[in-house]
């Protein structure tokens, strides 16, 4: 199966037990994979996708049990990262530049690392992964949040979230998001349509015990297969976070860009900001991958990070 579409076009992809939504713009260039966090879903890169497009073949993804795709089966990161993978092939990309942000980190670093030979490069957005600090944020003890406890028990999120997703979502959003505005009526009621779905809390469920168990596999998964693309972080509120986390586990080029006065949600608060570093990056990676010579990254930090 092959898209290419100038416009946004809605599609469902089989990509063996589950179906999954995904939205693709256009019809030329290097293939993007784009791949939401939480409480999102493609819907957080509804304003970049376009931008992206005018450049290159976009794809954004609801992962399963997330969106208007099917919550079949368990929703783990060893699960999306093997639908990650079987959308890439069904579809026919070849080689993708895959971003990530939020929650999805394990789950595209997962598949980033089994299947390097359809990865071109990697943009880690405000992202950790458990076994590299992102587990602390479970510790409400410690100031962590209750959210991931809440959402990784069984029943708990059925229990405590159906028919209050509006109030959740406005609530986090207006916690979370430093730009004024960024998320707005429409959004809300895009995201809220999905989550009040039946499972609609399940892609989170699945992804949240991911977070709470896996860091023993993923410390020794990446110590075996550090990541050796191209990878690109990008801070906003979490500051180095995302930076420092990635240090650990890649083994090439490292670039990081930082976006202040940015909440969270970066690809909701800042579209074109996030746009901007992506094509530069991309751009980047394409070029030197066909032996030409192009502007850098203009805040690259790192070419040669430390090793895992």
């Amino acid at each position: 199966m092959h898209l290419n579409t100038p416009h946004p076009a809605h599609h469902h992809v089989d990509v063996g037990d589950v179906t999954l939504h995904v939205v693709s713009a256009g019809s030329t260039g290097s293939p993007v994979l784009l791949v939401h966090g939480f409480p999102e879903t493609w819907w957080a890169f509804h304003r970049v996708l376009p931008l992206l497009a005018r450049h290159h073949r976009v794809v954004a993804v609801d992962l399963r049990g997330f969106g208007d795709s099917d919550g079949a089966g368990d929703a783990d990161s060893a699960a999306a990262a093997q639908d990650l993978h079987r959308l890439v092939e069904q579809l026919g990309l070849g080689r993708v530049h895959v971003t990530a942000q939020d929650l999805s980190g394990a789950a595209v670093v997962r598949f980033a690392a089994a299947h390097p030979e359809s990865v071109r490069s990697v943009a880690a957005v405000e992202t950790g992964l458990a076994g590299f600090g992102l587990e602390a944020l479970a510790d409400v003890a410690r100031g962590g949040s209750w959210h991931i406890g809440a959402l990784a028990s069984p029943g708990v999120p059925e229990l405590l979230l159906a028919g209050r997703e509006r109030e959740f979502h406005a609530d986090w959003f207006d916690r979370m998001a430093a730009v004024p505005g960024a998320v707005g009526p429409a959004d809300l009621d895009e995201l809220v349509r999905t989550y009040a779905r039946p499972g609609g809390w399940s892609g989170a469920a699945g992804l949240y015990r991911s977070l709470l168990s896996e860091g023993d596999e993923l410390r020794a998964l990446l110590g075996r297969s550090p990541l050796r693309m191209p990878v690109l972080t990008v801070g906003a509120a979490g500051g180095p976070f995302t930076h420092d986390t990635f240090r650990q586990v890649t083994a090439g080029r490292l670039d990081a860009v930082q976006l202040d006065g940015v909440g969270h949600h970066v690809a909701l608060e800042a579209p074109d900001r996030l746009a901007e570093a992506l094509l530069r990056f991309v751009a980047d990676v394409d070029a030197q991958a066909a032996g030409r010579t192009t502007t850098t990254v203009a805040d690259r930090t790192a070419t040669e990070p430390d090793r895992p």
